[in-house]
């Protein structure tokens, strides 16, 4: 994931029947304000589209907003299928409304980090310069 040439690339995808967007909207602002590239899908987004998205457009950051309460179900099927398709490790963070006790399980998928309702975006953005520093960008 060397990102030294260019700019963080980071899609914002809502997965699922989900159609609560602010939220999504208001972080993809912010990290394009941080001076990275974003790509926002739009709502209602299926798994397969996330992912062919996802790899399409090169990103290093996929994050999944999903308010439904089918985290446990999609995110998963996203997770693996992009382990299926791409050979490059790209950052999966989730956010939302996401019961605490959920956190666990999808980190053993490979969510790396939950943000929350509330999250400062300012921390998604020092998250997500951490993570891609750390793996060589």
């Amino acid at each position: 994931m060397a990102v030294k040439d260019r700019k963080i690339r980071v899609m914002i995808a809502k997965a699922g029947l989900d159609g609560h967007d602010r939220g999504a909207k208001v972080v993809a602002r912010s990290l394009a304000e941080a001076g990275m590239d974003v790509i926002y899908t739009g709502i209602r987004q299926n798994p397969e589209t996330i992912v062919k998205a996802a790899i399409g457009e090169d990103v290093d950051v996929l994050g999944l907003s999903i308010l439904s309460g089918a985290h446990l179900e999609i995110l998963p099927k996203i997770i693996l299928r992009l382990r299926e398709l791409s050979d490059r490790e790209i950052v999966i963070l989730a956010g939302g409304i996401i019961p605490d006790d959920d956190i666990p399980q999808l980190k053993e998928f490979g969510v790396r980090e939950v943000f929350g309702p509330g999250t400062p975006t300012n921390k998604i953005v020092e998250y997500i310069r951490g993570e891609v520093s750390a793996a060589g960008g």
